[in-house]
């Protein structure tokens, strides 16, 4: 997969060519600082790939997208940027921007999105999977069915994990049906004990069965 970093940014587009350079079958075949370098990469040489900062100058925002699948519609563009704004997400998706990563989002994210894309999936962070779950969207994931009533406030995604809980899912388990990573997963998890002032696996899933949820 001949990949295009593009980033205004030089420290980031190193700290992606590190973590690039653990994907098998991957290389960087180009960097782009502005829309224009983008261009000229492409005119230049085939691309399977760009890792696209939709903050660079020269890019027109989401229009830029739709330019180069239009252009290139074999190209697949893997969006990277500090914009959560759900309504962003989905424009890029709308585009034709085939992954949405967040800056703020764990590293390992980024291979993630690689082996979806690679798969022909689409992938959205976790951090704004929410904003794609709501609509018709990517990466959609279902709500376990039960519905989780706690005394202490949870966020959705500690819902949905708690509601997996009496199930004996892993963390592993929980990464899969969630499409995040297990180190992830294993956080939610730890966050989520540490709310509810609980101290093992056991007294987790005494919680969500003494909540209704079923463990069969």
């Amino acid at each position: 997969m001949r990949t295009i970093i593009a980033d205004d940014h030089a420290f980031i587009r190193e700290g992606l060519k590190q973590l690039l350079s653990t994907v098998d079958e991957l290389t960087v075949s180009g960097e782009a600082a502005d829309g224009e370098a983008v261009h000229r990469l492409l005119n230049e040489g085939s691309a399977d790939l760009l890792i696209l900062d939709l903050g660079m100058p020269g890019v027109s925002g989401f229009q830029f997208i739709a330019n180069l699948r239009t252009e290139w519609p074999e190209l697949r563009v893997l969006v990277l940027t500090a914009n959560v704004e759900p309504r962003s997400v989905r424009a890029a998706f709308s585009a034709g921007a085939n992954g949405y990563l967040t800056k703020g989002g764990d590293p390992s994210e980024l291979i993630a999105a690689i082996d979806a894309i690679r798969k022909g999936n689409t992938y959205a962070a976790e951090e704004v999977r929410f904003a794609v779950d709501q609509h018709d969207g990517p990466n959609q994931t279902p709500e376990p069915s039960a519905a989780v009533i706690s005394p202490v406030t949870l966020t959705r995604r500690e819902r949905q994990i708690l509601g997996m809980i009496p199930h004996g899912a892993t963390s592993r388990d929980i990464a899969n049906r969630l499409g995040i990573s297990p180190l992830t997963a294993r956080k939610h998890r730890e966050n989520l004990m540490r709310k509810l002032d609980l101290h093992s696996g056991a007294e987790l899933t005494a919680y969500a069965i003494r909540l209704g949820l079923s463990a069969g």
